[in-house]
């Protein structure tokens, strides 16, 4: 990975993004996450929408790998983690067992979300509605107006990138130098357009730090589009 291409600094604070999804805090020694929305297939699948169940193993595994290549001395995960209230009991037991051991390889917060306002019970960790460490502040939504060191998730911020005559849409970190919006990491969440109006009371001037396979690379608002009508009336339906 290209790590030049991939260190944020945020309210004078440097993270390393990772293209899985993650921010490390290198000084502190904390992965961040967020949106992991375990469940959501088994939710859709309980109102008639057949998805393949295979959603939570899929975050899990790229937990697993965020785990292996940062090895943390702490883990936060900016809300939403569970995709319903219900979504603990529906986990399948290979699963559970996995979570179990991630969350006990490190000291684990869990910060609420509007998915899942309570804490969880199967679960080891920490919970808050948001917490502040050193310069930095950690929550689900994103306040509106200034919020310097807001570090939050909520808005699954992806970005269509126009780049030497191709169009491509990404997941991405939404950034202005003071703050930042991490990408949904769960395998079933889709994206909102950083160029929707709902990052305009966020952030300003966003830089989209788009994920690629081989590292986090930013993309200044030039090269940024928004989705098509057709597109963005696909997503909102």
């Amino acid at each position: 990975m290209d790590t030049s291409a991939s260190v944020l600094s945020v309210n004078g604070q440097r993270l390393t993004l990772d293209p899985l999804g993650a921010a490390f805090w290198n000084d502190r020694d904390i992965l961040i996450v967020s949106d992991l929305h375990f469940e959501k297939g088994s939710s859709f699948a309980m109102r008639g929408v057949m998805l393949p169940p295979y959603d939570t193993r899929a975050t899990l595994m790229r937990l697993e790998a965020l785990m292996r290549r940062h090895a943390p001395k702490r883990v936060i995960s900016l809300g939403d983690a569970f995709h319903d209230e219900a979504a603990e009991a529906r986990i399948d037991n290979d699963d559970a067992a996995r979570l179990e051991a991630l969350t006990r390889a490190a000291d684990w917060l869990w910060i609420l979300g509007n998915h899942d306002p309570a804490p969880p019970t199967r679960f080891a960790g920490a919970c808050a509605q948001e917490v502040g460490i050193g310069e930095l502040v950690f929550r689900h939504e994103p306040a509106a107006g200034p919020a310097p060191g807001e570090i939050a998730g909520h808005l699954h911020p992806c970005a269509r990138v126009v780049s030497e005559g191709r169009l491509f849409r990404r997941r991405c970190f939404a950034a202005d130098g003071t703050r930042v919006v991490m990408p949904a990491l769960g395998a079933y969440t889709g994206g909102l357009n950083v160029l929707d109006e709902a990052f305009a009371p966020v952030l300003n001037g966003p830089v989209a730090w788009v994920m690629g396979a081989e590292g986090v690379y930013p993309v200044s608002a030039r090269n940024l589009a928004p989705d098509a009508r057709i597109d963005r009336a696909r997503r909102a339906g």
